[in-house]
């Protein structure tokens, strides 16, 4: 489990510097991954928190899986322009070509998880499928 969405930052950063994505898709995905690594450490009383990255030929996936123990569902919410709070998910929809939340297969947790195309890739070499 990450103990701050900034040791989770770290650990993408590494990763996706590894596969050879580009410093712009690297950016856009590591701003998702803090906003959603934060919200579950905020929103939720997880006892863990498991951050993962599939990277394909046509998209990158960041799924953040939490144990389901906050009050709501994650949803984008619409934040006065004096609010301090409320903007991450509006970021993640503004960031991301696509982003949801399922239910793990047991039911005993959630992801939340986050699309971008892949097509920043410095190079040719195909990545690894997951990490």
């Amino acid at each position: 489990m990450p103990a701050s969405a900034g040791e989770a930052r770290r650990t993408v950063r590494e990763l996706l510097g590894e596969w050879g994505v580009t410093p712009d898709l690297r950016e856009d995905a590591l701003l998702i991954t803090s906003e959603l690594v934060t919200n579950a450490l905020t929103h939720t009383t997880s006892e863990w928190i498991v951050c993962r990255l599939h990277l394909t030929g046509q998209r990158l996936r960041i799924e953040v899986e939490d144990q389901n123990c906050g009050h709501a569902q994650p949803a984008r919410r619409r934040p006065g322009p004096d609010d301090q709070n409320g903007r991450g998910l509006m970021l993640v929809g503004m960031l991301s070509s696509d982003w949801g939340v399922d239910d793990t297969p047991q039911r005993s947790g959630r992801v939340v998880w986050a699309e971008l195309p892949s097509e920043g890739r410095e190079t040719a070499e195909p990545a690894p499928p997951t990490a």
